[in-house]
Order: structure tokens, then C-alpha cells, then sequence
């Protein structure tokens, strides 16, 4: 065969593997929507196993996902970064952005609207735990303990940073029982994660007596909840979410947020322990 045969035959093969077998142009991957979903990283595991769900609801859209503290992301879009639908640990990295409240300067305090209306909902709400190393080798037993604990120096107890969700409610868990968080840091009982899974790895390690967790966090690490923090204690624990205003694809991240709200998706959140709201 000719180099000139050779190369019609190559180009014709090219051809034919573009094609369908009735003959018509495969386009499906120039239809292929790819999503970037932020999401808090107290939903690593849920979202992972919901988007393997999700390719067979919708083959054509692909999901690529952010997880970090809430605060990280909201720091993330404020700056510019390309977002498709966010989902946070807490309403006030969501407030931050929403167009609704721009004239309430300590919910949105730069006057930011970055949600595309209609779209913010509240879709879960998830638990503040104390969770404890295999065998619970300090015998901790409840809230109400590890604040006398805390306060004789006996435990070493890790939490979030003042930035992220988690560690915001771990600060209304100690204005409840009157705990200063400088005079335990100067003690040198706490210690500090940037994110709720660098908290429970920490725990999980035995790296600490005991951590202040999500109740989804100590679910996937397979960690043991001594005690569960009142709304009292800590306020609810909602998890908002909306479609960004500069979405490049709306259509389709409505679409997977409605999916989000759904039965199969909800079966998924609760058998990590996330109480659906939507």
C-alpha cells in the first residue's frame, strides 16, 4: 500500500469511529457539562458516592468537587474562582454571598450577590459531637465532663479553627459552659485543624483525648460520639446551598441541586447521619 493509500485509510477509519452505527455523528462528547461543585469537607464521602449515583441520571454531565472549609471556598469565590453550585457547613459563608442580604452588614458584610435567585435552599442539617479515640482511653464521657476536665488541664481536646463552621460552634459549646479559649490554649489543652477532617484524623490518630466533630465525620471515620451538642449549646447546624450567579452551565446545576433534595440522594445523607431538610 501506497503512503498515500495509507493515509486516506487512516483518515477514513478516523471517520468511521466518529460515527454511530446508524451512521450518525456521535456528539456526546461535545455535549459533556462539566460541574464544579464547592462543598463543605464534612461532605467528602456523601458527594462522592452521589455523583457515581448521578451518572446514571444525567451520563452527560461530569462533577468535579472542591471540598474544604466552608470559609476556604467562600475565600475561593469571593476571589474569583469558577463555581457552579456551593454548598456550605453553615448559613454565614452562604449569607456572605447572597444579594438578599447585602444590606445587612454583619450577614453580608461586602454586599456580595453571587447567588443566582431562586436557587438558595437549606438542604441539610448535621450534628456537633464529641468524639473519642478507639477505647476512649481518657474515659470521657459527655460535654458536660470535658468541661471540668478542660478546665483541670486533664484532656487534650482538638478543634476547628475560628474560620470554619465547625470551629464556630465549638466556640458556642464553650461560651455555654463559660470556657475561655485563651486561657485552655495557653494551658496547652487544645489544638487546632483547619478543617473538620484534619479534627477527626487527629482523633482518629490518638493524636488527642477527644475532638469536636461533625456527627457525619465520626460516622465515615467509624469514630466513637460520646455526647451530641444541643441546639442550646450550639445553635442548629444547617447546611445551605444555591447555584452561583456566574454559573456557566444553570441549567444543569439546578438540575443536580433539585437531585440533591431528592429520595435517592436523602438515602444517601441520612446513612451517614444528615438529616435532610429539603
Amino acid at each position: 500500500m501506497t503512503t498515500c493509500s495509507l493515509l486516506l485509510t487512516t483518515l477514513f477509519g478516523c471517520g468511521q469511529a466518529s460515527q454511530t452505527a446508524d451512521g450518525a455523528q456521535d456528539t456526546q462528547s461535545a455535549q459533556t457539562t462539566e460541574l464544579t461543585v464547592f462543598a463543605a469537607a464534612s461532605m467528602t464521602e456523601t458527594l462522592n458516592q452521589i455523583a457515581e449515583d448521578y451518572k446514571t441520571v444525567d451520563p452527560n454531565v461530569s462533577l468535579t468537587f472542591n471540598f474544604a472549609s466552608s470559609g476556604d471556598l467562600l475565600s475561593q469565590i469571593r476571589e474569583g474562582a469558577d463555581c457552579d453550585v456551593f454548598i456550605s457547613a453553615a448559613p454565614k459563608q452562604m449569607n456572605a454571598l447572597d444579594g438578599s442580604l447585602k444590606d445587612d452588614a454583619d450577614k453580608n458584610p461586602d454586599g456580595l450577590d453571587e447567588l443566582l435567585d431562586g436557587t438558595r435552599i437549606d438542604l441539610l442539617e448535621n450534628k456537633v459531637v464529641l468524639a473519642v479515640p478507639e477505647g476512649n482511653p481518657k474515659g470521657i464521657e459527655s460535654f458536660d465532663k470535658l468541661a471540668d476536665q478542660l478546665g483541670a488541664g486533664e484532656v487534650f481536646l482538638a478543634i476547628g479553627n475560628s474560620d470554619v463552621p465547625v470551629g464556630q460552634y465549638t466556640r458556642k459549646i464553650f461560651a455555654h459552659y463559660g470556657l475561655d479559649e485563651q486561657s485552655l490554649t495557653d494551658a496547652g489543652v487544645l489544638t487546632y485543624g483547619s478543617n473538620v477532617k484534619e479534627v477527626t484524623t487527629q482523633v482518629s490518630e490518638g493524636a488527642v483525648d477527644c475532638g469536636i466533630i461533625y456527627a457525619t465525620d465520626a460516622y465515615s471515620a467509624g469514630l466513637e460520639s460520646v455526647d451530641e451538642a444541643t441546639a442550646d449549646m450550639c445553635g442548629q447546624v444547617i447546611y445551605p446551598a444555591a447555584v452561583l450567579r456566574n454559573s456557566a452551565h444553570p441549567d444543569e446545576a439546578k438540575a443536580f441541586l433539585d437531585y440533591l433534595t431528592g429520595e435517592d440522594a436523602g438515602r444517601v445523607f441520612e446513612s451517614v447521619g444528615f438529616t435532610p431538610l429539603a
